[in-house]
């Protein structure tokens, strides 16, 4: 049986962003699986703000390479921050970009979903804008949604949840996006 693989990366640019922390803590944890790891950082795949008219000119050569990114794995996580009740701007946009590559790179992984914020709800609602984006691309979006807050104590030093609830999501979470199965 071939091992699965997974792309992991964040709605966030930030140096030492709590969202980058749970990327991290979830890749361990589907390495731990069995899965094979590729965390990115979107920074590495920079992309001008859409605009329709400069799309008929020219694509991005970073969409097309972060498409087949997407394209080439089992299993997709996502981490945002919150910005005013929904997904931050860096992964609206880097979506907006993906979702006019050919064919398309929401049709063949199976797709978790986590973010952190500052307050205690834990960015429930970008999470919520998040998943309903993805699902009218036509991705299969696992039902558990991680949300971790506030963020000032929601890991440890050593990037471990610091709460029980929380570890058990991040195991529900994995559960999901490695036995769920789009075919």
């Amino acid at each position: 049986m071939t091992k699965k693989t997974a792309l992991t990366l964040s709605g966030s640019l930030r140096k030492g962003s709590y969202n980058c922390i749970l990327q991290d803590h979830v890749g361990a944890q589907l390495e731990q699986a069995g899965v094979a790891v590729n965390a990115i950082s979107l920074a590495d795949y920079d992309l001008p703000l859409f605009h329709p008219d400069d799309e008929a000119e020219s694509t991005p050569r970073n969409a097309g390479a972060l498409a087949e990114q997407l394209r080439s794995h089992d299993i997709v996580f996502i981490t945002t921050p919150e910005y005013n009740g929904s997904m931050s701007p860096v992964l609206v946009n880097t979506i907006t970009w993906l979702s006019r590559q050919k064919p398309s790179p929401f049709r063949h992984a199976v797709f978790g979903i986590g973010g952190v914020s500052t307050g205690k709800y834990g960015a429930i609602m970008a999470l919520g804008h998040l998943r309903d984006s993805l699902t009218k691309l036509g991705t299969l979006v696992v039902p558990t949604l991680l949300g971790v807050g506030p963020a000032s104590a929601a890991f440890d030093v050593s990037g471990v949840p610091s709460e029980p609830a929380i570890q058990r999501k991040i195991e529900q979470i994995v559960v999901e996006m490695t036995q769920f199965s789009r075919g």
